[in-house]
């Protein structure tokens, strides 16, 4: 089972990126996906989760309206669309795959031990 994290690069202030997460080796439909990110000095922190039947997806409150998560069952890939990004964005971004849901409190949800499966990190960097 492999993750394969893509579509990292340097943009501008305001600019937007869309991050990829393609699955091989199982499908989405039973697992949830979630990114996180973890900047220079600083813990890994998780940013946006989806998964089957969980009532997400969910997002971290300092990218609500900035970030969407989607998924294309048909390719088994994850998309992280960013919008207006700011230079506090700026981080390696994971993704991560667990069976089953997304968890339902928060904490659990972003901890980086109750997932499974990680691709490499795809940095992204925002600068003027």
């Amino acid at each position: 089972l492999q993750l394969q994290a893509s579509g990292g690069g340097s943009v501008q202030p305001g600019g937007s990126l869309r991050l990829s997460c393609s699955a091989s080796g199982f499908t989405l439909d039973s697992y949830a996906i979630a990114w996180f990110r973890q900047a220079p000095g600083k813990e890994r922190e998780g940013v946006s989760c989806t998964g089957p039947g969980d009532g997400g997806p969910y997002y971290i409150d300092s990218v609500k309206g900035r970030f969407t998560i989607s998924t294309d069952f048909g390719s088994d890939t994850v998309y992280l669309q960013m919008s207006s990004l700011k230079p506090e964005d700026t981080a390696l971004y994971y993704c991560a795959a667990k069976f089953g849901p997304c968890p339902f409190t928060s904490r659990v949800r972003y901890f980086p031990g109750n997932y499974d499966y990680w691709g490499q990190g795809t940095q992204v960097t925002v600068s003027s």
